[in-house]
């Protein structure tokens, strides 16, 4: 039987110039903004406090643009990134143009603007993505302009099924082993998930910076 594993996509499946539309839409309620924002320990009275609100410019609270960024970037993973990618790099540019309300749904999609092999970092590449966030009516309400670190095709350490058992019983393709604790590994050796070496943040390093504020 043919099997399809849900996952994003590897550097040689973007495509320049490319609009990915990402459903279903997320309609927020009051109780996403008040438990987001008391979760990130932001106390803005625009955020909590409705009757402070009500006299303020837009007589009401407004959605955390905080959760809307994380929204609009999380609504595109299972279609672009999941499983694919290495890191997220950073933004260049956020902005909120027209504020969120309580009740109003968010369809967010993601135009693919540039990529390009890394150069320090074989089997990888760098992505350049802009994400838009808009209302039920149409109109911008984010948009945000980021890079991130993919796999390529061939060099993904992932396995097909990563949580596929082998025939002596281990996973992650390494029979009877549990690499996730390290166990059986080298001594001295640092291993994250899954027993592949773990990430220093300081190799995230794309390297030079060049006119498009990346390598």
């Amino acid at each position: 039987m043919k099997e399809i594993e849900q996952r994003g996509l590897y550097y040689e499946e973007f495509e320049p110039e490319t609009r990915y539309l990402h459903r279903p839409g997320r309609t927020v309620t009051e109780a996403d903004n008040v438990f987001f924002t008391a979760l990130t320990m932001n106390t803005q009275a625009l955020h909590l406090d409705a009757a402070w609100s009500a006299r303020q410019p837009f007589g009401e609270r407004l959605v955390n643009s905080m959760f809307t960024l994380a929204t609009i970037v999380g609504a595109s993973v299972a279609q672009l990134t999941q499983g694919t990618i290495v890191a997220n790099l950073g933004f260049s540019e956020v902005a909120f143009p027209h504020p969120l309300h309580h009740g109003d749904t968010l369809y967010s999609e993601t135009v693919v603007l540039a990529k390009r092999l890394s150069a320090s970092r074989p089997g990888q590449g760098i992505v350049t993505l802009e994400h838009t966030g808009r209302n039920q009516d149409g109109v911008v309400v984010a948009t945000a302009t980021r890079q991130v670190m993919v796999w390529c095709k061939d060099a993904s350490p992932v396995p097909s099924d990563p949580g596929a058992r082998t025939p002596g019983g281990g996973i992650d393709g390494v029979d009877g082993v549990d690499r996730s604790s390290g166990a059986g590994s080298d001594s001295g050796s640092t291993l994250g998930f899954g027993g592949r070496e773990a990430l220093d943040a300081d190799e995230l390093d794309p390297g030079d910076i060049g006119p498009d504020g990346l390598q």
